[in-house]
């Protein structure tokens, strides 16, 4: 007993020296790319592009991958670049994940590489933004791979750099996004073992992680429901049928099921409609409306029932005022679920590198990420890393795809560790 019990003494001892030696140099490496890391979010910030349309994007990737001397593949799910780091150690095989694309959004900030970039979305002429903080993804990761391309002697197995496009969904009528990577082997060859993500927040201080072991982020469905009444001069409602006014009543009887039927003691649930679209003209009443929506669930059960319900009440409702309506809704995103045991085992690397009380765990969120895609195929992790500066108070920073989204530079070489550290620690355990 006393043997196994110095044995596993010994090896804690080894592994806890052995983290410490790599930490030291992980730090070095990172603050020597910092300036790089920063250029290139800035680059990329200055030159957005839209979901399934990243071509520059991943030229850009391109390139540095191979300064680096990875095996590259290019064109995956349309314009995705895989990087492959074959360490000089046999091992297993981690996979680390970014997303590229960015928003029809126009950026209303003042910095000296603000994007005036315009495109052409859902047939509307619009400006693009990283107002989500893909672009520091994207260089956090190419920032990564320097690192543990400088550190090949200490990686046990084989680093799977995977850029991905069209996180925020692919444009209509076009396959794209994780979902597409996983259908096209992303995670084969060679085989994952394990994948980690993170993600960039405008509202968490500098120098912060956040963590959640299960469900962290929700699942997300979009809905399309279409009324159908009668058209008529607005000076004669009477001789309607008034898909306008049938939308207000849609409108509220979903909320009704959040408010009054979903059991919100257990989880979190939200409907929301973000489009509404009817009539041209003050005075017609038109022959039809359109109402465009977002469902998020944390739990499948409540899902399901939300569906369900969603399903018997628009036309139900749209009876009532004697038009027709019809809903479809889509599969949409899985939940975005780390698996236990991976988090448990990767937590103290997480407060190695940030520092414990840096390290907060919190509630599961109501966004969504498609990283959900390959959590469902081989155990995931994915963290939020602080981007607000720290005199600015949480309920004054731009929010997540506003006009106004800013993030401090300065969380970027915090993200480059943390993904490097989880890495290392992961394949060498």
């Amino acid at each position: 007993m006393k043997i196994i019990v110095s044995v596993f003494l010994l090896f804690a001892v080894t592994f806890s020296s052995f983290s410490q030696t790599n930490d030291l140099k992980i730090s070095e490496l990172s603050k020597e790319i910092e300036s790089k890391v920063i250029e290139w979010r800035r680059h990329l910030h200055e030159n957005p592009e839209l979901s399934n349309r990243e071509f520059n994007t991943a030229k850009y990737i391109v390139k540095h991958l191979n300064e680096l001397g990875l095996e590259v593949q290019e064109g995956v799910a349309k314009t995705g670049v895989v990087g492959l780091l074959k360490g000089d150690l046999p091992g297993k095989v981690v996979a680390l994940r970014a997303d590229m694309d960015a928003l029809p959004v126009t950026e209303r900030n003042d910095l000296s590489f603000k994007s005036l970039v315009t495109s052409e979305y859902n047939g509307k002429k619009t400006g693009v933004m990283h107002a989500c903080g893909h672009d520091s993804h994207v260089a956090i990761l190419m920032g990564t791979a320097e690192v543990l391309s400088k550190m090949k002697s200490k990686i046990k197995g084989t680093v799977k750099f995977i850029f991905q496009p069209a996180e925020e969904g692919a444009p209509k009528g076009e396959e794209g996004g994780a979902e597409l990577m996983v259908k096209e082997n992303v995670l084969k060859n060679p085989d994952v073992d394990a994948i980690f993500g993170l993600h960039i927040n405008s509202g968490t201080d500098v120098g912060t992680l956040k963590y959640k072991t299960g469900g962290i982020m929700a699942a997300a469905q979009t809905f399309e429901i279409n009324i159908k009444g009668k058209q008529a001069h607005g000076s004669r409602p009477w001789t309607s049928v008034d898909p306008i006014l049938t939308s207000a009543s849609i409108i509220q009887g979903l909320q009704t099921i959040i408010s009054r039927e979903a059991e919100l003691t257990k989880e979190g649930a939200v409907i929301t409609v973000g489009v509404m679209n009817g009539g041209i003209r003050s005075n017609i009443i038109p022959e039809s409306a359109k109402l465009i929506g977002t469902i998020r669930t944390l739990d499948y059960d409540m899902q399901k029932f939300i569906n369900k319900r969603m399903n018997e009440m628009v036309p139900a409702i749209a009876k009532v005022h004697r038009a027709e309506a019809t809903i479809e809704i889509s599969k949409g995103l899985p939940i975005t679920y780390n698996h236990i045991k991976l988090t448990e085992k990767m937590l103290p690397t997480l407060q190695r590198i940030a520092g414990t009380e840096k390290v907060v765990k919190i509630s599961a969120i109501t966004g969504a990420e498609d990283f959900s895609f390959y959590q469902q195929k081989v155990p995931g992790m994915f963290f939020f890393l602080g981007g607000k500066t720290l005199d600015v108070k949480p309920e004054d920073a731009a929010g997540h795809h506003t006009p106004d989204f800013v993030i401090d530079e300065s969380g970027f070489i915090l993200g480059v560790k943390t993904m490097t550290a989880l890495t290392l620690d992961y394949l060498n355990d």
